[in-house]
């Protein structure tokens, strides 16, 4: 009778696993509608059909507020709470459930973060890299007789990227009547883009020739690169360097230090 509570538990319990797992299974399938549906718009943004907006672009309300992530992190510790209860039982199963997802909480929303940074740091460096390439590509175009906006797209189209991405979404902004101090403002703000989102922003507005400037922009964002990558490369010899010094620092010291001042303490010795 005793144990009688306890199984009565465990089918609660398996209950409540299965009904989060299914939950969790909604929750992705959510999160993979909302992507597609991102994509449809971006699509429908770059044509240039100027037809209305594809079916699903309401769910995009949701994206960006970072609510399908707090589901999911929430629903894990729940599924984390319900398998410590399932597994120990009673009051004591109910203290390491809550362990458990307590546990859970804090590694997903660890791993959460460093996910971001690595993503971060990885698209900066996506971004580094090419942003040399892209402003050769624009001079090339804006020789050619493109106007910024047309040299923008052609460029995005063709190179695709994270700056690509983004010279094509200018472009359709342009194109669709926004403000085109605003979307080279928002081009400027990759980091490194400044220089050449003013570039483009003034031969837009006052038709002056940007060939040569976005060239010259071209030549400086490499020059930087290359220093950076000089820089990164010294820093990595002096982190190499480090630790084979202190592997033979107990060496120099057992055969350079150690000798002499056991010599002079030898010698101090014997004279008193």
């Amino acid at each position: 009778m005793r144990g009688l509570p306890e199984v009565m538990c465990r089918p609660v319990a398996v209950a409540a696993v299965t009904g989060v797992a299914a939950y969790l299974g909604v929750v992705v399938l959510a999160g993979i509608r909302q992507e597609r549906a991102m994509r449809r718009r971006g699509a429908w943004l770059t044509s240039t059909t100027g037809c209305g907006p594809p079916a699903g672009w309401w769910l995009l309300s949701w994206s960006g507020s970072g609510e399908p992530d707090a589901v999911r992190r929430g629903a894990l510790s729940l599924v984390a709470w319900a398998v410590g209860w399932f597994l120990v039982g009673g009051p004591a199963g109910c203290g390491a459930g809550c362990v458990a997802a307590y546990g859970v909480w804090r590694w997903q929303r660890s791993a959460g973060a460093r996910r971001a940074a690595t993503r971060a740091k990885a698209e900066a460096l996506a971004v580094t890299a090419q942003l040399p390439l892209v402003a050769d590509l624009l001079a090339a175009c804006l020789s050619a007789g493109a106007g910024p906006r047309d040299a923008a797209e052609a460029v995005g189209e063709s190179l695709g990227g994270p700056v690509g991405d983004r010279l094509v979404r200018t472009a359709a902004e342009i194109r669709l009547g926004g403000e085109p101090s605003e979307a080279w403002g928002r081009f400027g703000e990759i980091p490194g883009a400044a220089r050449l989102a003013r570039c483009l922003e003034r031969a837009g507005a006052t038709g002056a020739p940007a060939a040569d400037p976005v060239s010259r922009v071209a030549d400086e964002m490499r020059a930087e690169r290359a220093s950076a990558a000089v820089a990164r490369a010294q820093r990595a010899g002096v982190l190499i360097t480090a630790p084979v010094g202190l592997c033979f620092l107990p060496a120099f010291l057992a055969v350079g230090v150690a000798p002499v001042v056991i010599g002079l303490a030898t010698g101090l010795l014997q004279r008193n």
